[in-house]
């Protein structure tokens, strides 16, 4: 097997900002609201990553995970790319960090990808029902983020963490960020931005940060049957 360094995303635009794909050994945080295409990011990643003979842990924590989802993206190399991906889906936040606490153990041997989607679903809904507990489930998210940009390093495996998002209301608009921001975005090398636009079939992506970078990049991308895929230019903007 191709000794791996970047899982593409099989988005000619986005690989080549992101430099042949996301990185391994590092954390990326991929962000947006509902329907913005971020699970189906994570499937494409994981497809590229099995086309290179590695496997991916997905750890499915919202229930989104689809294999049918799985199957229009992989098309006709389903077979293979399904004994590639192994699914783990915690129930609750105490489940999730005992997921990641056992990662090394899970991604002992062929694995290049962990996704984690979404890392704030079940921290959300913990904090909910014990609002007094915040403070103390924020440094476990914290905890867990450390976990995982440990296992990136010392595994050599891309972690994807992928996140929900709140309304921030400032006086002049209204912006989306992701929940626990601080603690996620500290962990992250790179850092992707996923939004809608006034067509539901269209999102626009922006890469917020990654290393070396100039100014940040944003490109429209197509939801499709088969993934997310380049956009005719003159659809473009």
């Amino acid at each position: 097997m191709p000794l791996l360094q970047r899982i593409p995303t099989s988005c000619r635009m986005l690989d080549e900002a992101l430099e042949g794909g996301f990185p391994v050994g590092e954390i990326s945080l991929i962000y947006g609201e509902a329907e913005t295409a971020k699970t189906t990011l994570a499937i494409q990643c994981a497809v590229s990553c099995a086309k290179q003979g590695y496997k991916t842990f997905f750890v499915d924590c919202d229930g989104t995970f689809s294999a049918r989802r799985l199957s229009q993206i992989a098309s006709e190399n389903i077979e293979k790319v399904a004994e590639l991906v192994i699914l783990a889906r915690p129930k609750s936040f105490k489940e999730q960090a005992l997921v990641i606490d056992q990662l090394t153990n899970y991604i002992a041997k062929g694995f290049g990808l962990v996704v984690v989607d979404t890392a704030t679903s079940l921290y959300r809904m913990e904090v909910a029902e014990n609002p007094e507990k915040t403070f103390e489930l924020n440094r476990e998210l914290n905890r867990q983020m450390a976990l995982l940009a440990q296992t990136a390093k010392t595994q050599k495996v891309a972690v994807l963490v992928i996140s929900q998002v709140r309304s921030v209301f400032d006086e002049t608009y209204v912006d989306v960020e992701p929940v626990a921001t601080r603690v996620l975005k500290f962990w992250a090398d790179t850092i992707v931005a996923m939004k809608p636009t006034e067509n539901p079939k269209v999102v626009k992506v922006t890469i917020e940060k990654k290393e070396k970078m100039a100014e940040p990049f944003s490109c429209n991308l197509k939801i499709s049957q088969r993934g997310l895929c380049e956009l005719p230019q003159e659809y473009e903007g």
